[in-house]
């Protein structure tokens, strides 16, 4: 319980510019905020020192699609690896993810769950390129030049292939962007829209994972949850990184919501529109808790109350008590039955103990869409990436032969 509110208040410090934050004492504020600032310098010499010559940066034989970000949480990561993997399936290109199954596993889970559907496979483990190995090993590869042909690249994009080859034809590395061991062909980062860079400390005493020049190193940035926030807002953003020194395209998407299924029934498919009228308790343990809450909002239940957790906690039996007495609360006060809701990602993590909830408890799955902004959709970010691979595949091939 002390691990979760403490972990619940650095998330809180990340996200203030000015570390005001209300329930924190200032003689509290005065002896923390040095300390965390101590442990960020700490952690940030690794990033100030030069990369050994030493360390081998290894190779797969399929071309690498990294999606990182440069701040913990709440960036989108996960869906744009999920959406990735199912457009890419759609051309016919077999996809493999990689992926640490950090903290549970709960994104690994549900990356699983959602792409039973297409020929994905899922390998799990902190050293991504020897899980790649083992993988390829397993099932095989295919020729990049035959994967991403660059005479056929325009007119694929959009066809479905039904003879999906169930060889590997592309890696996407997830959460990517910090794990330097393997060489990617296209390097997308993705950026929280509702708190891109929080207050710019590094980790612990902020968000930050690397300096805002590591975007010098994006082929493609996503700005995530472009949706809830506003165009003067986005335009800021764009301008930050173009100021880093990146060069690369901007591009615009939001988690789009399609339905609602029990907790008991996974594979049910109930409409949106079952929130209308409805009294709802959102409960999640996720990144960015509060894009979770517009687009709930946005459904248009009559009432919604909130209970965050810090992101990938696991419900204990003390959460479920809290969760059921807020609950019962709420239906209380309205005389109404007041249901619960969470996220996939709250559901994959532990759908069991979700089930224990005296309660019912429907779980909202959406889905990311690229924003047709400034002419950039979903298919100019697909063009792109497949671009950007046929061109680093075509320039090894010809240096190896020359």
């Amino acid at each position: 319980m002390a691990t979760e509110k403490a972990r619940q208040l650095l998330a809180r410090l990340a996200a203030t510019l000015d570390a005001a934050v209300p329930d924190l004492p200032f003689l509290h504020r005065a002896l923390l905020l040095p300390l965390l600032s101590a442990a960020s310098a700490l952690l940030r010499l690794p990033l100030l020192l030069p990369s050994s010559p030493l360390r081998r940066r290894r190779t797969l034989p399929v071309p690498v699609v990294s999606v990182g970000n440069l701040t913990w949480g709440g960036n989108g990561k996960t869906p744009m690896v999920d959406f990735l993997a199912r457009r890419f399936h759609y051309t016919g290109i077999s996809p493999l993810i990689l992926t640490r199954g950090y903290a549970g596993g709960d994104e690994s889970k549900m990356l699983k769950r959602r792409l039973a559907d297409t020929t994905t496979k899922l390998g799990i483990g902190a050293n991504r390129a020897d899980v790649a190995s083992l993988m390829l090993q397993k099932y095989g590869y295919v020729n990049p030049s035959d994967a991403f042909p660059r005479e056929k690249l325009s007119s694929a994009l959009n066809r479905v292939v039904s003879d999906t080859s169930t060889k590997i034809g592309v890696a996407i590395l997830d959460d990517g962007m910090q794990h330097q061991s393997l060489l990617r062909d296209v390097e997308i980062v993705m950026v929280n829209g509702l708190t891109p860079w929080g207050n710019t400390h590094f980790i612990p005493r902020g968000p930050m994972r690397e300096p805002l020049s590591a975007l010098t190193r994006a082929d493609i940035v996503v700005i995530h949850n472009a949706d809830l926030v506003s165009e003067v807002q986005l335009e800021n953003i764009e301008c930050t990184v173009q100021d880093s020194g990146a060069t690369c395209p901007v591009f615009f998407s939001k988690l789009a919501p399609s339905h609602i299924f029990e907790v008991n029934q996974p594979l049910q498919r109930l409409p949106l529109k079952v929130l209308d009228g409805m009294i709802v308790l959102c409960v999640s343990a996720i990144g960015c808790p509060d894009a979770f809450i517009n687009t709930v909002t946005e459904i248009g239940p009559i009432k919604i109350d909130r209970l965050d957790f810090s992101d990938h906690h696991f419900f204990c039996d003390h959460d479920l008590e809290l969760i059921q007495e807020r609950v019962r609360k709420l239906g209380d006060q309205h005389n109404k039955e007041a249901i619960v809701l969470v996220t996939e990602k709250d559901y994959d993590r532990d759908p069991e103990v979700l089930r224990m909830v005296d309660a019912k408890v429907w779980v909202l799955s959406s889905s990311l869409q690229i924003m047709p902004l400034k002419e950039q959709g979903e298919d100019e970010l697909m063009r792109k990436v497949k671009y950007i691979i046929t061109r680093t595949r075509h320039s090894k091939e010809r240096r190896e032969r020359a």
